[in-house]
C-alpha cells in the first residue's frame, strides 16, 4: 500500500492529520466500491492540506504561470497571508484558475518537442489540495497493471513485472504509446469517470474550472473540450481515473498481461496470435475512450535469443544468455540497459555541461556538475544489466573533461587526456561508475536485490 495508507501510527507517533485524513479516505472507498463522496470540499480547504499543498509545490520548484509570480515572490508576501487568500476565495466560490502559460521542451534524444502547461503558482497550490484528497479515493480502485503517477509505484516495479513474465514463457510483445494521451483525453467523459466516485458539486466544479483554464501561447488564449494539461499538478492524477476504465474493461487471461505506465504501454503475451487480439483489443478500448496508439511506436515484438528487443521505460530490452561455466547450464532471461535514447541524452546532457562556450567556468565546478546528472542518471538505470553502457558513458565523460581541459589551457584534446587519464590519480574527481549495476532477478523484488547488494 502507498505512503497514504499507511497504520495510523508511524514509530509509535500519531499519523500527521493529513496522512490520517488521506488514510480515512482510502478505507472508505476500499471498504464500498460503489460509495460516491459528497463531502470533500470542506477536505480541500483545511488549513493543513493547504499547507501540505504548498509544500509538495515548493519542494517540486517550477517556474512562473503567465501572471509571473514566481515561488521566491510567494514567500517574500507570505505563504501564509496566501493561503487564507486561497482558502477565502475558494469558500465564496470565487476562485478562478488563470490560463497555464504554454512551452516547449525537448524530448532526451528526439528532435520532438514535448507540450508543457505551466499554472500560475496559486493555481498550482489548488490544485495539490485537490490531489491530496482525490488520491486516496480512486487508488482504491485502480489495478495492479498501472504503475505511472502512483504513489509507491516505481517505473522498476513495472520493469518487474516484464521480467517476470517473460520468464514464464510471455515471449510476445505489444508495445504502444498512446497519441498525445493528455491533450486528447475528452473533458466530459473524463468528469464521468471522476462522477463514479465523487458527487461534491463544489470539488466538480473546481475540476471544470482547471479543465476550461486553456492555455496562452503566441498572445492568445485557447479552450479546448479536450485535454488535461501535461504539466499540472493534479493532470497525471485526472489522466490516470480516465484510463482506469482501460485497465478495468482488460481481460488478463485472455488478452495477455498488460502493464501500463501512464500513456505507454505492453502486453506480454505467449503466442504471435494472442498478441494479435492483444494489440486489436487494445486499440478497441482505446478507440471507445476517444484516444489512439501512436502509429509509429505500436508493434509486436517476438522475444528470442540473438532476436530484436524493445524499449520501454527508458530501458532496451533483450532475451540473453546469461554467462557460466563451460558446460553449465545457462538461462535465458530478459536483460535490460539503458536505451540508445537514453545513452544519447547523457551524452548530450555531458556535452552542454562541457561546452567551450563554459570555458570560464572553474574545472572544479563542471566535474562537480557532471557528477551530479550522472548520480542521478546511473541511480536509475542502475538496475539492470548496464554495466557495458556505463562504461562508455564514464569514458565520454572523460573524453570530454579532457577536451574542456585542453581548450582552457589552449593544449590540443591529447595533452587533456594525458591530464585527466594519466597524471591526475582522482581523473578530477569523475565519480567512477564501477560496481553500481544492480542485476535484476526473475520474481525477487527489485528493492529487495538492492537491499541484498547492500
Amino acid at each position: 500500500m502507498s505512503a497514504q495508507v499507511a497504520s495510523p501510527t508511524v514509530s509509535g507517533s500519531v499519523m500527521d492529520p493529513v496522512r490520517a485524513l488521506q488514510h480515512a479516505l482510502y478505507r472508505a472507498a476500499k471498504a464500498d466500491p460503489g460509495r460516491r463522496f459528497h463531502a470533500l470540499h470542506d477536505k480541500v480547504l483545511r488549513r493543513d492540506v493547504m499547507r501540505r499543498a504548498w509544500t509538495n509545490v515548493r519542494r517540486n520548484d517550477g517556474a512562473a504561470g503567465i501572471d509571473r509570480i514566481t515561488l521566491e515572490m510567494i514567500e517574500e508576501y507570505g505563504v501564509a497571508r496566501l493561503l487564507d487568500e486561497l482558502v477565502a476565495d475558494l469558500r465564496q466560490g470565487c476562485w478562478r484558475p488563470l490560463p497555464t502559460r504554454r512551452v516547449f521542451i525537448p524530448k532526451p534524444g528526439s528532435a520532438e518537442r514535448r507540450p508543457l502547461s505551466i499554472p500560475a503558482v496559486r493555481d498550482r497550490i489548488v490544485q495539490a489540495a485537490l490531489k491530496i484528497v482525490l488520491e486516496p479515493v480512486f487508488e482504491a480502485d485502480f489495478h495492479p497493471c498501472s504503475f505511472g503517477f502512483r504513489p509507491k509505484r516505481a517505473p522498476h516495479d513495472a520493469l518487474q513485472v516484464l521480467l517476470d513474465q517473460s520468464f514464464q514463457g510471455r515471449r510476445w510483445v505489444v508495445e504502444t504509446d498512446i497519441a498525445n494521451c493528455f491533450e486528447a483525453i475528452p473533458h466530459e467523459k473524463l468528469m464521468q469517470a471522476v462522477e463514479e466516485r465523487i458527487c461534491d458539486q463544489s470539488v466538480l466544479k473546481l475540476l471544470r474550472a482547471i479543465l476550461r483554464a486553456g492555455v496562452m501561447q503566441e498572445g492568445q488564449i485557447r479552450r479546448s473540450v479536450t485535454g488535461t494539461p501535461q504539466g499540472g499538478v493534479v493532470s497525471p492524477l485526472l489522466a490516470n481515473i480516465y484510463l482506469h476504465r482501460l485497465d478495468r474493461a482488460w481481460r488478463h487471461e485472455a488478452d495477455g498481461v498488460l502493464v501500463r505506465f501512464a500513456d505507454d504501454l505492453v502486453v506480454m503475451c505467449r503466442t504471435r496470435g494472442e498478441a494479435e487480439r492483444a494489440l486489436a483489443r487494445l486499440t478497441a478500448l482505446l478507440a471507445d475512450l476517444g484516444l489512439q496508439p501512436k502509429a509509429a511506436k505500436t508493434r509486436i515484438v517476438h522475444l528470442t535469443e540473438g532476436g530484436e528487443g524493445f524499449d520501454f521505460l527508458g530501458f532496451h530490452h533483450r532475451l540473453v544468455r546469461a554467462r557460466g561455466r563451460t558446460g553449465a547450464r545457462r538461462v535465458v532471461f530478459l536483460a535490460r540497459w539503458p536505451s540508445r535514447k537514453a545513452a544519447q541524452h547523457a551524452r548530450d546532457r555531458i556535452r552542454r555541461l562541457s561546452d567551450r562556450s563554459r570555458l570560464l567556468v572553474p574545472v572544479e565546478t563542471i566535474v562537480q556538475q557532471v557528477n551530479a546528472f550522472l548520480r542521478g542518471w546511473v541511480g536509475y538505470f542502475r538496475y539492470g544489466n548496464s554495466a557495458r553502457v556505463f562504461d562508455k558513458i564514464r569514458t565520454f565523460a572523460l573524453a570530454r573533461l579532457a577536451l574542456f581541459l585542453g581548450k582552457k589551457h589552449k593544449r590540443g584534446r591529447k595533452w587533456g587526456w594525458l591530464q585527466v587519464v594519466y597524471t591526475d590519480p582522482t581523473q578530477l574527481g569523475l565519480i567512477n561508475l564501477n560496481g553500481a549495476v544492480v542485476a535484476p532477478r526473475p520474481f525477487r523484488p527489485w528493492r529487495a536485490t538492492a537491499e541484498h547488494r547492500r
